[in-house]
């Protein structure tokens, strides 16, 4: 594959590995042994997410952790609010935060894997990065160590979100090169692959496990891989 530089998603690529974060979130409920099931879960996963995009909860001083914590109150204050999840209040933040942790375990493990292929790439090309974030990225690359980004394209500060085409053209004009000579690396068929390709990037699809429900045309990325392990010799053939 011929490029000379490299975008890359965050969530759900790099800290998860393609696999879709309603289903780490999900495991952290399972482990912990909430009792409800997988759709009213997914019910205030929702509620979660368009929370956090409305309201400045997360502040850009927030890690990672701190962000999990919050994600994790809303959804489960959500589920107890609507009666699903009867629950003492004190045990609710309690196995709250335990969810959070479990979590944020899982990212650490997964990082350790990433981050090296991620800092060899940022030797080989210049790197940006586009993500659908809450205005705390950059801590979080700080946090994690992967400081690799030659720019950060976010969409809470640029006001632009997956799958508009303009956030990944952001990140081309950051690179300041021809689309043609971009790859775009992500987990997200919809919000990744096909607004990349439409601008006239290459793409490598890191297929897992989504959301669902995506209409999915597999002759559109210019790579398919399962595993970000396989990133580096994807980009070599």
């Amino acid at each position: 594959m011929e490029i000379k530089g490299i975008i890359f998603d965050y969530g759900g690529t790099i800290d998860t590995d393609s696999l879709h974060w309603s289903e780490v979130l999900w495991q952290g409920y399972q482990y912990v042994g909430v009792p409800v099931s997988k759709e009213e879960f997914r019910t205030s996963y929702v509620f979660a997410e368009r929370a956090l995009a409305k309201h400045p909860y997360i502040k850009p001083e927030h890690t990672f952790l701190d962000l999990l914590v919050v994600k994790c109150d809303l959804e489960t204050g959500d589920l107890a609010a609507r009666g699903i999840w009867n629950i003492e209040e004190t045990e609710r933040v309690c196995l709250s935060n335990d969810i959070a942790q479990f979590c944020y375990q899982y990212v650490l493990k997964t990082l350790e894997v990433a981050r090296p292929i991620v800092e060899r790439l940022s030797k080989r090309y210049p790197l940006v990065l586009v993500s659908n974030f809450y205005g705390n990225i950059q801590t979080i690359l700080r946090d994690f160590k992967l400081e690799y980004f030659r720019e950060i394209v976010e969409s809470a500060v640029v006001g632009i979100r997956k799958p508009d085409p303009a956030i990944f053209q952001l990140g081309v004009d950051a690179l300041g090169m021809k689309a043609e000579d971009v790859v775009v690396i992500g987990d997200s068929f919809s919000k990744d692959i096909q607004p990349a390709s439409s601008i006239g990037c290459k793409t490598v699809w890191i297929k897992g496990v989504g959301w669902g429900n995506e209409v999915i045309d597999e002759s559109l990325p210019t790579k398919i891989i399962t595993t970000i392990a396989n990133l580096e010799s994807c980009l070599e053939e």
